[in-house]
C-alpha cells in the first residue's frame, strides 16, 4: 500500500514595520495547518532579498514602512512576485492602487478573526489553482554539433552559470543550455532543486551532507562526489529545505 501524498505547506512571508502587527498575523497563520511560515521581515528592504530566497506562495505586506513602502516592494520585484499578495495597512486610501498593482485582498487594521479567514481562504484557493495549473520542465533540448538531444531535469545532479550559459550537470556528463539561472529556478520544481550560491543550483535528493570548511563557509557534498559551494545568503534556505536543525549545522 502507497502512503498518500501529502500537498506541499502554504509558504507564507509576513512583511511589517510593526512588530506586534507580525506576531498577529504570525499567531493566526499558525493556527492553519496549510501554512508554514517562512519568515518576517520588518522593512522592505529586508523583505525583498527574503523574498527572492525564500519564494513565498503567499505574502502579507504591509503598505506604509519607512524607505521602501509596499508598493516599492512589488515594483522592484516586477514579474517575479509570489502567487499571492494581501496588503495589510491601517489606511484605506491605498486600497484601489493595491488591486491595480496585483494584490489579491486588502486588509484594514483593526480586522477581524472573520475578515483575515476570509482573505486567507481566498488566497489559498488561488495558490492550489495555480499549482494544480503549473506544468513543471520535465526535460530541456540541448543543441550540440548539430544534434538534438533531451535531457530529463529528473537527472541533473546540479547546475552552474556558465557565462551567458547554464552547465547542467548529469552524471559524469555536462551540458550547456542557453538559459540563465533565474530563468531555470523559476521553471524548476522547488520541492526538488534548490539555489545554493548565485552561480549554483543543486538537486536535494542528490545532496549527501553538508561540509564545514576551515575559512567558515560550508559546501554540498553530492552523490557523485561533486561539492558545491554554500553562500550564507542561500545557507538557511537550504538547511530548512533539507530538515537540518541550526544547532546541529553550527556544531558541524
Amino acid at each position: 500500500m502507497h502512503a498518500e501524498a501529502h500537498p506541499a505547506k502554504i509558504r507564507a512571508l509576513i512583511v511589517d514595520d510593526e512588530p506586534l502587527a507580525r506576531s498577529n498575523l504570525s499567531v493566526l497563520l499558525r493556527t492553519d495547518p496549510e501554512i508554514g511560515i517562512v519568515g518576517e521581515c520588518g522593512s522592505g528592504a529586508e523583505a525583498l532579498g527574503e523574498i527572492r530566497i525564500a519564494n513565498p506562495d503567499l505574502l502579507f505586506l504591509d503598505v506604509q514602512m519607512p524607505e521602501c513602502d509596499g508598493f516599492d516592494v512589488l515594483e522592484l520585484l516586477g514579474r517575479n512576485l509570489p502567487p499571492a499578495v494581501v496588503f495589510v495597512t491601517a489606511y484605506d486610501q491605498y486600497a484601489l492602487r493595491a488591486f491595480e498593482a496585483g494584490a489579491l485582498d486588502y486588509l484594514l487594521k483593526p480586522f477581524d478573526n472573520a475578515r483575515f479567514e476570509l482573505a486567507l481562504s481566498r488566497a489559498k484557493q488561488k495558490i492550489r489553482l495555480g499549482r494544480d495549473r503549473t506544468q513543471r520542465l520535465e526535460r530541456v533540448a540541448i543543441k550540440n554539433a548539430g544534434e538534438l538531444c533531451f535531457v530529463k531535469i529528473a537527472e541533473i545532479d546540479w547546475i552552474e552559470a556558465a557565462d551567458y550559459y547554464a552547465c547542467l550537470h548529469v552524471g559524469p556528463r555536462s551540458h550547456l543550455l542557453r538559459r540563465s539561472m533565474s530563468e531555470l529556478e523559476e521553471d524548476l520544481d522547488p520541492n526538488v532543486f534548490c539555489r545554493v550560491h548565485r552561480s549554483s543550483i543543486v538537486n536535494l535528493e542528490r545532496v549527501r551532507g553538508l561540509k564545514f570548511r576551515q575559512d567558515g563557509e560550508y559546501e554540498v557534498l553530492l552523490e557523485d562526489g561533486a561539492r558545491v559551494r554554500l553562500s550564507r545568503r542561500y545557507r538557511k534556505q537550504l538547511q530548512e529545505r533539507l530538515g537540518v536543525r541550526r544547532d546541529l549545522a553550527e556544531d558541524a
